[in-house]
């Protein structure tokens, strides 16, 4: 008799992996602190840790991690220039930067997303906030604080960044037009929908085909191309 044929007839438990994270930030205490948190967190566990932007590219390479946890302000090489090289990196395709920000921080936030981030969030959030924000990142999404994200893009370029034309833009088509002028805007997929009288199946279709044309990581990306494109201005960005 197999073990098979001695089990109980129940299916193997088979796990989902964990949402593996690299750790960048130079402050011990803090990075200490994130690394407990995560750890003690199911689904969740943290596979290296840098203190210098350096450090996180090499391990981004080496470990190759779902998401990055990455401090803005490091020694050396900071946390945009190293999430350039992470996202540019075609090693590191599947890896997603989070970055940590704070309000006063706002042409940071701007050019971390540009360098490819997938999202910020505020230092002042919960850990129970931190710890959805690195789930939704590895989910795929982005613009973990919509709101914030907004309010602190549409500032920063209402100063010295006039509009860009963004390569891809001229094959997009009037339809994803509308919905990349919204996604510039902050909205959901469902208030998309809403807005353009389609079904969310038919919104998502429309994004993945945007992501395609202009070769963004994410959603993150297509607020950027919104904006650099001209589509959103930075009143329209207000709500």
């Amino acid at each position: 008799m197999s073990a098979d044929d001695m089990s109980d007839g129940a299916a193997p438990h088979d796990p989902s992996p964990p949402v593996r994270v690299l750790l960048a930030e130079d402050q011990v205490l803090i990075r200490d602190s994130f690394k407990v948190l995560v750890d003690a967190t199911p689904g969740l566990a943290v596979v290296g840790e840098a203190g210098t932007g350096t450090e996180a590219v090499l391990l981004a390479r080496r470990h190759r991690p779902d998401v990055v946890l990455m401090d803005v302000r490091m020694p050396g090489m900071d946390g945009i220039e190293a999430t350039g090289h992470i996202c540019a990196d075609p090693a590191c395709a599947g890896v997603r930067v989070l970055i940590l920000t704070t309000f006063d921080l706002d042409e940071y936030v701007y050019a971390s997303l540009r360098a490819g981030a997938s999202g910020f969030l505020l230092k002042s959030a919960t850990a129970a906030e931190l710890l959805s924000a690195i789930r939704v990142v590895a989910s795929g999404e982005a613009l973990l604080a919509p709101t914030v994200t907004r309010r602190l893009i549409t500032e920063f370029l209402q100063g010295s960044h006039p509009a860009q034309v963004v390569r891809g833009l001229d094959d997009v088509t009037p339809r994803e037009r509308e919905v990349l002028t919204l996604v510039g805007r902050g909205m959901s997929n469902a208030e998309i929908a809403g807005h353009l009288h389609l079904t969310v199946g038919t919104v998502k279709t429309h994004i993945g085909r945007l992501l395609a044309k202009l070769r963004a990581r994410d959603r993150a990306q297509l607020v950027i191309a919104a904006y650099e494109g001209g589509l959103v201005t930075g009143q329209d960005g207000r709500r």
